[in-house]
C-alpha cells in the first residue's frame, strides 16, 4: 500500500501535538518518533516539565473495550505498588482517547535499558516481581482480550502464512506446519490442566526498562489470557544447562509471591512454536503497512524461507526433547 494510503500516514507530528493538547498539555514542538511497529510511539516535549510518551493504537486491531481492559490491568497492577508503567488518566478517570480517527493513550516516559537476562541475580528481581504481578493477575479473569492459543496464534497463522508463502516453498511450509500443529496439540493435551490468568503476554527484554537495580513493565499490548509460563520462557536462552539454571533463579523469587505449576514446563517448547508462527504471520498481516517492508526487507525473500522453515523443522525437534524440570 502506498504511503498517502496508509492510515498512519495522517498521524504526522502536528496531529500527535494537536491530540496531546487536546488532553489540557501544552507541546513545546519537540516530538520524537519512537521504535514501534504495531501501534506508533511518540515523546512529546510538554512545557509543564518531562516529556510524555503518545501511544496511538493501530487502527482495527483492538475494540475499545480491549484497550481499556489492558489498562485497567495496568492500574490494578500500578495499585498494588507494582513496577508497571500505567498510562495517564484526565481528571475524569479517561485513560484511552480519540482524535481525528485515532485511538491514544498518554504515558509518563520511564529511563532503563533491557535486562541482562544472562544475570542470575536479575532473573531472581525479574522472578519476584512477576510471582507478585501473576498474583494480581490470578484474582479476575479478562472479559474482552483474547486468550492465547493454538487457534488464534497457531492454525490462524499459518492459514494466513497459506496465501502469502511463494509457490516454491509452499509444499515444504506446509507440510512443516502440519506436522507442527499437531505436536503442538499433543503436547498441550499432554500437559493436563493447567490454570490461565491474566499476563503480560510479551514479556521480551524490549518491554522491561532496568534502572536501579529494578524493572519496570511497559507495553502491555498483547495482555492476553494464557499460562503463568509465557511470561517466563522469553527469558531463558542457551543450552539446556544453563536454561535450567536461569529457571531456577527466575522461579525461585516467582515462589516467593505465587505458585508455579511444575506441568506448566511441558509448555515452554509449545509456546515457543506458537510465537514463531504467529511472528511470521504479522509481519505478513502488515506487509500493507509501508513501515514493514523499509523496516523488514529480509521478510519473504527465498532466504527467509529457507530459514523459516529450518527454524520450523527445528522447532518440531526440540517438541520431542523432554522438557525442562526443576532441580
Amino acid at each position: 500500500m502506498p504511503d498517502a494510503l496508509h492510515p498512519y500516514h495522517a498521524l504526522t507530528p502536528n496531529l500527535v501535538m494537536d491530540a496531546v493538547e487536546q488532553q489540557g498539555y501544552h507541546c513545546d514542538c519537540r516530538t520524537l518518533a519512537l521504535n514501534s511497529y504495531e501501534n506508533r510511539v511518540w515523546q512529546v516535549g510538554v512545557e509543564e516539565g518531562t516529556p510524555l510518551i503518545a501511544k496511538f493504537y493501530r487502527p482495527g486491531r483492538w475494540s475499545d473495550a480491549q484497550i481499556r481492559e489492558e489498562h485497567d490491568f495496568c492500574f490494578e497492577l500500578a495499585e498494588h505498588e507494582l513496577p508497571v508503567v500505567a498510562p495517564w488518566r484526565n481528571p475524569a478517570g479517561e485513560s484511552l482517547f480519540h482524535f481525528k480517527g485515532f485511538r491514544f493513550a498518554i504515558y509518563p516516559r520511564q529511563g532503563g535499558h533491557a535486562p541482562e537476562f544472562d544475570n542470575l541475580g536479575n532473573l531472581l528481581v525479574l522472578g519476584r516481581t512477576l510471582g507478585r504481578i501473576h498474583a494480581i493477575g490470578a484474582v479476575r479473569s479478562f472479559r474482552h482480550r483474547p486468550a492465547l492459543d493454538s487457534v488464534s496464534f497457531g492454525y490462524a497463522s499459518v492459514a494466513r502464512m497459506s496465501e502469502f508463502v511463494p509457490a516454491d516453498y509452499r509444499a515444504s511450509y506446509l507440510a512443516v506446519t502440519e506436522l507442527l500443529l499437531a505436536a503442538i496439540d499433543d503436547a498441550l493435551a499432554g500437559a493436563g490442566q493447567f490454570q490461565v490468568i491474566r499476563t503480560h503476554g510479551d514479556c521480551h527484554a524490549g518491554n522491561i526498562l532496568w534502572r536501579d537495580a529494578s524493572p519496570h513493565f511497559v507495553d502491555f499490548d498483547d495482555a492476553r489470557t494464557a499460562p503463568a509460563v509465557q511470561d517466563l520462557w522469553m527469558m531463558l536462552s542457551g543450552d539446556r544447562v544453563r536454561q535450567l539454571a536461569q529457571l531456577d533463579a527466575l522461579l525461585e523469587g516467582y515462589g516467593e509471591f505465587h505458585d508455579f505449576d511444575p506441568r506448566e514446563l511441558h509448555l515452554i517448547e509449545p509456546l515457543r512454536a506458537l510465537r514463531l508462527l504467529h511472528y511470521a504471520a504479522w509481519l505478513a498481516a502488515r506487509w500493507d503497512d509501508p513501515i514493514f517492508p523499509r523496516t523488514f526487507p529480509w521478510f519473504n525473500t527465498p532466504h527467509y524461507w529457507n530459514e523459516h522453515i529450518l527454524e520450523l523443522r527445528e522447532q518440531l525437534a526440540a517438541l520431542d526433547e523432554p522438557p525442562l524440570e526443576l532441580f
